[in-house]
Order: C-alpha cells, then sequence, then structure tokens
C-alpha cells in the first residue's frame, strides 16, 4: 500500500473513506469530526448519541455520506479511554480499520493526525499510525493460486495535514515505511517453507542485501567453516544434505575506526530435532527456526537504507537440523570456533550450537556490543507465554537501552536472571561444557551456555520462541511470521544515533 502526504483539510478530501478517531470518554466533538459532522448534519452526533458507536478500542463503524461531502464514506475508529492511550493501541486502531476496509473492497483511505492521541512525539504518533496501517495489511499468499483474483488489497492511504506539519509527516513516513519494508522482508522469509528457504536461498537474499550502498555481504562455505574451526556449527549441519552457511554482512555508516554492533541472528531453516527427534506434531513450523537471523537481516537492510550514521554487523549461522546416518548423535564431543568443547546431550538443543560459533565470531570485530536473536528454547514459551522475549544478558546498560527500544516498539521484553550458579548446570564430566542444563531453567541455562562464548564484549540474548510465529491474529500481526525484534533493533540503532556521542 502507498502511503503519502497531502496538504488540505479532511472535509473536503476526495476519497472512498475517511477515517475520524474517537475516544470512548470524549464528551463532545471537536476539530476535524465537528466540521465534517455540520456538513453531514449531524450524522456522527446521531451515531453517537444512539450509542450506536461507542469509541471502544479498535472499535470501527462505518456511516455514507450521501454526497454531502467529496467523500464516500466516514469511518469513525475507536480509541478507547484516553487516560489508557499509548502508541500500541494506535497501531492495533489503524491495523484494524485498514483490516476492516480492505474486507470491504475499500481501495484507498485517507485521515488526519489528531496530536492529542496520545502524549506522545509527533513523529512517534506519526509512525504508530503508519506501522499499523502496513503491518496489519501483511499477508503472506505467494503460494496460493485458487481463487487468487478474489484477493483483497488497501492500495492508497493518505494523511492530510495543515501545510506547516507536511514535511514532518512526509519524512516520518518515508522512514516507518523503509522500516515496515524490512519487517514484511523478515515475515516472508519466516514464512517461506523449508523447501523454498534454506541455508543457500537464505545465504542469496543476504547477498541481495550486500548490493547496497556501505554494505558488504560475505558467505563462508563449509569448506572455509571447517579451515576456521567451527565444527559447532558444522556438527549440527552433519545431519543434512543442505549445505551450511555462515553469512556475515558488514553495514559501515560510521567511521572505520569505531567499534561496530554485531547482531547475531540463529538462522535454523528447519529444525527436525535431529537424532533427539522432535513430535511429528507442529513439526511443519519449524520452518520458523530462522527467524532471528531473518530479523537481523532485516534490521541491517533498513539501516543501510536508513544511512544510520553506525557501524553493524550482522551474523547468521544457516543450516538445517536432520536425522541421518551422517547426523551428529547425543554423547557426541563438538570443538567449537572458540576452542571450547561441548558435550552433546541433547540434538535439539542445536540453535545454541551454531550460535557458540558465531558469537565467538563476533569477537574479532571488538565490538561495542553484541546481541543474539534466537528461537532458542520452548522453556522462553513456559516461562513467559506466546506474546513475550525473553532477554538475559551480562551488560546492564545494553539491557536498559534493549528495554527502552522495547516500550518504543511494542515489542514486549521480560528479564530473566542469568546469576553465576546457573553455569554449574552446564558443566560436563568429559568436556568443557554440555549442550543442555536438563528442564529446571531451561531458558536460562540456555543463555548460560551462550554467555561463555562471549567473551568480556557487552552482550544480551534474546530468546523470541515466543512471539516469532503467531497461531491466531494479533492487533497488527496476522497469523503467522511476526518479524519481532526488527522494529525493536532499528529503534535501538536510531537511538543510539540520537543519544550525545562523546
Amino acid at each position: 500500500m502507498k502511503i503519502f502526504v497531502k496538504k488540505g483539510n479532511l472535509a473536503e478530501a476526495k476519497s472512498q473513506a475517511i477515517i475520524l478517531t474517537f475516544f470512548e470518554d470524549q464528551n463532545k466533538l471537536a476539530g476535524d469530526a465537528l466540521q465534517i459532522d455540520q456538513k453531514c448534519k449531524g450524522l456522527i452526533s446521531q451515531l453517537m448519541k444512539n450509542r450506536d458507536f461507542e469509541a471502544k478500542q479498535s472499535q470501527v463503524s462505518v456511516v455514507y455520506t450521501r454526497d454531502l461531502l467529496p467523500a464516500k464514506r466516514i469511518v469513525l475508529l475507536g480509541l478507547g479511554k484516553s487516560t489508557e492511550a499509548d502508541l500500541e493501541k494506535i497501531r492495533g486502531a489503524f491495523a484494524k480499520v485498514m483490516q476492516y476496509l480492505r474486507s470491504m473492497n475499500v481501495k484507498e483511505a485517507a485521515a488526519s493526525i489528531d496530536w492529542k492521541m496520545v502524549e506522545e512525539t509527533k513523529e512517534n504518533i506519526i509512525q504508530a499510525v503508519v506501522e499499523g496501517a502496513l503491518l496489519g495489511l501483511y499477508q503472506y499468499n505467494h503460494y496460493k493460486t485458487v481463487g487468487r483474483d478474489d484477493l483483497k488489497e488497501m492500495e492508497q492511504f493518505q494523511i492530510i495535514c495543515e501545510g506547516k506539519y507536511f514535511n514532518l509527516i512526509e519524512n516520518e513516513i518515508k522512514k516507518t515505511q523503509i522500516i515496515t519494508s524490512a519487517v514484511y522482508f523478515a515475515r516472508d522469509l519466516v514464512s517461506a517453507p523449508s523447501n523454498e528457504m534454506t541455508p543457500s536461498i537464505m545465504a542469496n537474499k543476504a547477498k541481495d542485501i550486500g548490493k547496497r550502498k556501505n554494505v558488504v555481504c560475505q558467505v563462508l562455505d563449509k569448506k572455509r567453516m571447517k579451515e576456521l574451526g567451527m565444527n559447532s556449527l558444522l556438527g549440527v549441519a552433519s545431519g543434512s544434505n543442505e549445505e551450511p552457511k555462515f553469512i556475515i554482512l558488514e553495514y559501515t555508516g560510521g567511521k572505520k575506526s569505531e567499534a561496530p554492533i554485531v547482531l547475531v541472528g540463529k538462522g535454523l531453516t528447519f529444525d527436525s530435532g535431529g537424532i533427539s527427534i522432535k513430535p511429528a506434531e507442529k513439526m511443519d513450523e519449524m520452518k520458523t527456526d530462522m527467524s532471528g537471523g531473518a530479523a537481523v537481516m532485516g534490521a541491517i537492510m533498513a539501516a543501510s537504507i536508513l544511512q544510520l550514521p553506525l557501524n553493524i554487523v550482522g551474523l547468521i549461522p544457516a543450516t538445517e537440523n536432520m536425522p541421518s546416518g551422517k547426523a551428529y548423535k547425543p554423547g557426541d564431543i563438538l570443538k567449537s570456533y572458540s576452542g571450547k568443547t561441548i558435550e552433546v546431550i541433547n540434538t535439539d538443543a542445536e540453535g545454541r550450537l551454531i550460535l557458540a560459533d558465531a558469537l565467538s565470531y563476533a569477537s574479532k570485530y571488538k565490538p561495542a556490543a553484541i546481541i543474539d536473536v534466537a528461537t532458542l528454547t520452548g522453556a522462553c514459551i513456559v516461562a513467559l507465554g506466546d506474546d513475550v522475549i525473553g532477554m538475559l544478558g551480562t551488560n546492564d546498560q545494553l539491557k536498559s537501552e534493549i528495554k527502552k527500544a522495547a516500550k518504543s516498539t511494542g515489542e514486549l521484553v521480560w528479564e530473566l536472571p542469568l546469576w553465576d550458579s546457573y553455569s554449574e548446570l552446564i558443566k560436563s564430566d568429559i568436556a568443557d561444557y554440555k549442550n543442555s542444563g536438563g528442564r529446571a531453567a531451561g531458558t536460562i541455562t540456555a543463555a548460560a551456555f551462550l554467555s561463555k562464548f562471549v567473551g568480556d564484549f557487552p552482550w544480551v540474548h534474546l530468546d523470541i520462541a515466543g512471539p516469532a510465529w503467531t497461531a491466531k491474529d494479533r492487533t497488527y500481526i496476522p497469523k503467522g511470521a511476526s518479524g519481532v525484534t526488527v522494529r525493536l533493533l532499528v529503534e535501538l540503532l536510531r537511538n543510539r544515533v540520537r543519544k550525545p556521542r562523546v
């Protein structure tokens, strides 16, 4: 959908539908709503007086203008109670109204921005409106052939404004479209079936990003990984016929001497569990085990187009985890890139094995910070549910930055402890560490394992096992791949740019 800004008055906009926002506790009409109501001879006030529209959160009502306005329809959109308004509710409401209009086969709509919707900066309000409208309309229908001509799409959304706000709104729309396009990119990668999203295909997608200005992509093959000693990653890959790939994306937006931020994303394009095979139920969803890698690729793509003055490195170890006569087995010992040895207890605890080599490799950049993103543990879903990202790490400042970004983007983060005592659970009798500490504190022991491979650099681990894929529609996240942490990572990077630098 194309979004653009236009100078003018909403009451005079020629559109299939004009959108007005209301609060549940709003006592009287004002601004555009009052002007439009007067031109329509009380259509809106009558509707509200009869309580046919109560402005509850994301409630939508449509009335026809009967040629009293250039627009064909007036769409009333509820924002709930004004005291409870926030950016997340704005995103949800605009996603809902766009989905509603699409279901009516409305192709284009217009709205003005009520700066009093929430106590936030104008930039944040615009971003929330645009994110909700675009992200809520996402559909993955690449493989639909039957009834394809019946698929409905919104084509255009115009924001009407006074002239003094034109440049501000136009600039923010452009930036937000870049970020939402990156979310779409990540959602598409995760949604693709594993036969169409192999490690090689994922690497080719990364190479496309590498064609952008100031971005370089390098892909290490199996031979090179063997030379480097990435035996932890290669152990996981040993059971698959698909060649593993170690994807390196380097974006140089800052000074060459400036330490980069390294983003590491888990890239399991399919996870059967290996010899410790998973149950058949929902195994089809294991194509999503590369959600972390997709998010990192999306974040770097957005950062490069936004031309952020930072140096950023993305590392994505990509492979399948399959059972075969060549597959690694419980009881095997793997020598990682770092030189540390790992006893394999469970081949379905493979994510931490491929991340171990990637996190160790990150140290060669002497990074300012390392953030890894992974659908790592089912235990995180047990602990925090489907909607929350588990966060663990070694640096309080970096954790605070992530919390701030999460609050702004609405991608929920909750910190779990990473005390030294948890490391006792991953000590091996015959190697340095074991890749599973058992059922107790599974998310924490997985992070404790990862911590052994990051060195002394500031590091945070984000476990996205819950929110990476949703089994039902959630406001601006349609059922399926969410693209979670793309917006969070981009917001964190943008905050680093905004922050006064010493």
